[in-house]
């Protein structure tokens, strides 16, 4: 890999939103390009090895989760020699964008993917909708969707509520319908909570030939904030780009969720909306006999407690 500190400037974090913007294009234009598009959107590229990751992600989620306010994608630059290509919304857009179109169009046609060995196309969320639709423009990539939108067209997702502010755009032109953007890619992975429900029901729209979608139970609605802080992100989009992911090592990389407090919280609070104290017990004592977790102690004494009651209350009835 090449030497080049700036690539990582932690300063990028103490920056101001337009100084941090003008650093960001500093450094891009010195390791690649960077490439407004339009008021709302812009690209990044800093060249590296033979593997590509393309990443979608917004202004305000690479400030909230980068200590070093840097994209994702410079980390795996970082780490693993890759090349990457980052676009970025300012705010949720799904980028549906024409200028985002353009860029595509322009890479497809000057030979930009043929470059690479390996292409990974990687998003959350909305980004995970632009990861899925616009990887048609890169014949054999492979794909990590994290919670996608299959798409906002209320003809066909009318049962989404969440962004409804978006019904009017259009979801039915160019890298439109995000689960037929897939024929083309080699493998894709869509990872999602089962238990809620309205990314269940998009995940299903993703069932075909080729996808292969991942379950996180109990994961809730911010699952790569919580993959993150798991430190099973990055190895997975390594695993994948490597064509190194399978279900069964994607079980062994979540059992780290076994010590993720907020998953445990989320578990807990189901068994107690389900009433059922006798595995809400066997919980509060797993937890309690391999980690310092005080709420589950407290509410491990408060079963006890009951328990005692109750068989206080057995006994008084017994002798009556």
């Amino acid at each position: 890999m090449q030497d080049n500190v700036q690539v990582f400037d932690p300063d990028l974090a103490d920056l101001p939103k337009r100084g941090w913007l003008s650093k960001l294009a500093e450094i891009a234009e010195a390791e690649g390009f960077f490439q407004p598009l339009g008021k709302r959107h812009f690209a990044t590229h800093i060249r590296r090895g033979d593997t590509l990751i393309v990443t979608f992600e917004t202004v305000q989620g690479i400030r909230a989760l980068s200590e070093t306010a840097e994209p994702l994608g410079w980390s795996m630059v970082r780490d693993n020699d890759w090349s990457n290509l980052c676009i970025v919304s300012d705010g949720d857009t799904w980028f549906r964008d024409r200028n985002v179109f353009g860029l595509f169009d322009r890479l497809i046609d000057d030979g930009f993917f043929d470059e690479f060995d390996n292409i990974l196309f990687y998003g959350a969320g909305p980004c995970a909708y632009a990861a899925a639709a616009f990887s048609v423009a890169a014949p054999g990539a492979r794909v990590v969707a994290i919670q996608p939108q299959a798409t906002l067209d209320p003809r066909v997702t009318e049962w989404d509520d969440r962004f409804t502010e978006m019904r009017r755009t259009d979801f039915t032109s160019r890298y439109g319908y995000a689960p037929d953007m897939l024929d083309a890619c080699a493998h894709a992975f869509v990872l999602y909570d089962p238990s809620e429900t309205l990314d269940a029901m998009h995940a299903a729209l993703f069932t075909r030939t080729g996808v292969t979608k991942l379950r996180m139970r109990h994961m809730g609605d911010a699952i790569q904030s919580d993959m993150m802080q798991m430190g099973i992100l990055l190895p997975l989009l390594k695993q994948a780009a490597e064509h190194d992911l399978t279900q069964a090592r994607f079980a062994t990389m979540f059992r780290a969720r076994r010590t993720h407090r907020p998953y445990l919280r989320r578990v807990m609070a189901a068994l107690d909306a389900r009433e059922r104290p006798e595995l809400v017990e066997m919980l509060a004592r797993n937890v309690t006999n391999r980690m310092k977790a005080p709420r589950f102690q407290r509410r491990l004494a408060e079963i006890e407690a009951q328990q005692d009651d109750d068989g206080a209350g057995d006994t008084d009835a017994a002798a009556l």
